[in-house]
């Protein structure tokens, strides 16, 4: 799961495909799985070079940069690390919007590299207010923040972050910041142009929109990103960007995970010419929007709601559904799970049994979402769960719509 799941299993006499509706790992497209089915080789062999190449190339196109890319083995949170090691000093003050889980564990990780942090508080179930970001930046007449840290997309309240409006009001104040932005569960699901907004350091994996598996991350940073770097003073090794720009492959300390590649030239296909980027944003906006009608009407007789109370703030990604009070939500992931062969996502931190999510990312289509939302509209039925029956001809209504 995204690491935090609870530990369900399926029903050990499951039959047929099992639907994978959680918000990362992701469903891996079968050509992407073949392509990475692949003999050991040189990293170096001019044959997967030019294969790394096209990959390099392809992946900022999704990013939409022209800047620099640095790649790791490593799950997101090692690019996120990279690119704070990379381009701070001990001591720097970093601001955080705050998002939800995961933003809460980007402070977390600026607190143990020794950063100091400042919060911007919010309503998980609203987003964080432009106006506080601006308070908070207007505030520091001395420039001691250093970089603002954003989460796009905040899996676990499925939230989106507006990173053109934080571009705006650094660019308003003449704050000299860098703007760092995680697209961990953003990037290749819904619009992030990293040159356009401005984003000196962009944060992404695999395992999500690029529909890979696990294990390979990176960062896109601007010219502004790498001044900050030349002037760094925290220790680093592994994921030094001054020891990759040495190496033939411009990234990776060691081994580079050559299977992957082949995944990503595949994965890369697929998004970029056989679907078209734009046409993912589309379908990943119609399949969000569906989900959410299903929500909306299992709402009536007090039954479960989204999470998220801000239409503007709401992700093309995941949607999370917040239970009625005094129910658990882990008995219906297990339900879905155990009956029906059926994952979702967990609520993480302290929305844990109050929360699920269904994620609706990647490699997915309208008969996936469909049978997601029947198994769980029985499984809360079974689970005793209140809510108004019908959710499922909402979400068909939704997807039919012109």
């Amino acid at each position: 799961m995204d690491g935090h799941t609870a530990p369900i299993t399926a029903r050990p006499m499951a039959r047929g495909r099992l639907f994978f509706a959680n918000p990362g790992p992701t469903n891996i497209p079968d050509s992407v799985l073949l392509a990475t089915a692949r003999a050991s080789m040189d990293f170096n062999d001019p044959a997967f070079m030019a294969v790394y190449d096209a990959c390099f190339a392809g992946l900022k196109k999704v990013i939409k940069t022209e800047q620099h890319l640095f790649m790791y083995t490593a799950s997101g949170h090692g690019a996120w690390e990279a690119s704070l090691v990379n381009t701070l000093s001990p001591g720097d003050l970093v601001l955080i919007p705050e998002t939800g889980h995961f933003s809460a564990s980007w402070t977390k990780m600026c607190s143990t590299l020794g950063f100091r942090t400042q919060p911007v508080a919010a309503d998980w179930r609203r987003g964080v207010e432009m106006s506080a970001i601006r308070e908070a930046l207007a505030a520091d007449t001395a420039h001691e923040i250093k970089a603002v840290c954003c989460v796009h997309n905040e899996t676990a309240a499925g939230t989106r972050l507006p990173i053109d409006q934080v571009r705006a009001i650094l660019d308003e104040l003449k704050h000299p910041a860098l703007l760092m932005t995680d697209t961990i569960s953003s990037l290749g699901c819904f619009d992030f142009r990293m040159d356009e907004w401005g984003v000196d350091v962009c944060v992404g994996g695999s395992q999500k929109g690029l529909m890979l598996p696990t294990g390979f991350s990176f960062t896109g940073a601007s010219e502004k990103a790498m001044a900050a770097h030349r002037a760094s003073t925290h220790p680093r090794h592994y994921f030094d960007w001054t020891e990759m720009l040495a190496r033939k492959q411009k990234s990776f300390v060691g081994t580079v995970p050559v299977t992957l590649f082949y995944g990503l030239q595949e994965a890369l296909r697929l998004i970029l010419e056989e679907e078209g980027l734009e046409n993912v944003f589309k379908r990943h906006a119609r399949l969000a929007k569906a989900v959410r009608a299903c929500v909306q009407h299992w709402s009536g007789n007090n039954g479960p709601q989204l999470f998220c109370q801000n239409p503007e703030r709401y992700s093309d990604s995941v949607t999370a559904i917040l239970m009625p009070e005094g129910t658990d939500a882990e008995a219906v992931r297990k339900i879905a799970l155990e009956r029906f062969n059926v994952s979702t996502g967990a609520g993480l931190s302290n929305l844990s049994g109050k929360v699920f999510r269904i994620g609706h990312l990647g490699d997915l289509n309208e008969p996936m979402i469909l049978g997601t939302l029947a198994s769980v509209e029985m499984a809360l039925g079974l689970a005793g769960i209140p809510h108004a029956k019908g959710g499922v001809q909402a979400a068909m209504d939704s997807l039919t719509q012109p």
